[in-house]
């Protein structure tokens, strides 16, 4: 039974990238009747910053930890295990002056974790979910596009591929909708505006 990881971290729940997410599983449960769709929703949920004591417990041997640091690793644990289970992922990201939102950025710390999602050899560091896929929807208030006059400016696509590159995640797909400004402002028709990106999505979903 293939599995789908939904991942959103706008708190807007009007947002365009939520709106991008919900048609990518809507088509993906259409092509997967069978499947499992987990969802995490980062927009309403953010993970808490990093601490002293995270570190800690993320740094000590598992079988040494007290019942705090496991408890303290919890969160980090459940949203490893997530990754883990599913075969495919598909990520809701608002890019936020030029990268991604912080909630996001909060999950990315609880998940890299070495011996979990990624570990060190001979031959330097190794990402563990092989074999996985992903496909990150991104929503941006200008256009972004590489070629274009602001395309050095975004950092959401190559933080996220490296990133997913690290972990093991090289099969990844962008689809973004550049632009969305127009939208809110009423400069545009949203569906007009929305149809042709909604179209990609759908293709890389089903």
């Amino acid at each position: 039974m293939p599995t789908l990881l939904h991942v959103d971290s706008s708190p807007l729940e009007s947002s365009v990238s939520r709106e991008l997410t919900r048609e990518f599983v809507k088509t993906w449960k259409a092509a997967h009747p069978d499947g499992e769709v987990i969802g995490r929703d980062l927009g309403k949920s953010a993970p808490k910053p990093l601490d002293a004591a995270w570190i800690g417990a993320a740094y000590t041997p598992e079988a040494g930890r007290t019942v705090e640091q496991k408890e303290t690793l919890a969160l980090s644990e459940e949203l490893i295990g997530e990754l883990q289970a599913a075969d495919e992922y598909v990520f809701g990201v608002s890019m936020h002056n030029f990268s991604i939102p912080a909630a996001l950025k909060l999950w990315i710390d609880q998940v890299c974790r070495s011996g979990k999602t990624f570990a060190y050899g001979e031959g330097g560091p190794q990402g563990l979910l092989q074999g996985k896929k992903a496909t990150v929807l991104v929503a941006s208030g200008g256009v972004y596009e590489p070629g274009t006059p602001a395309g050095a400016m975004n950092f959401v696509e190559p933080y996220l591929r490296s990133v997913l590159g690290f972990v093991g995640v090289t099969d990844v797909k962008f689809v973004t909708a550049g632009g969305v400004a127009k939208v809110m402002m009423g400069a545009v028709d949203r569906g007009e505006f929305l149809k042709p990106t909604l179209e990609q999505v759908r293709a890389v979903a089903a």
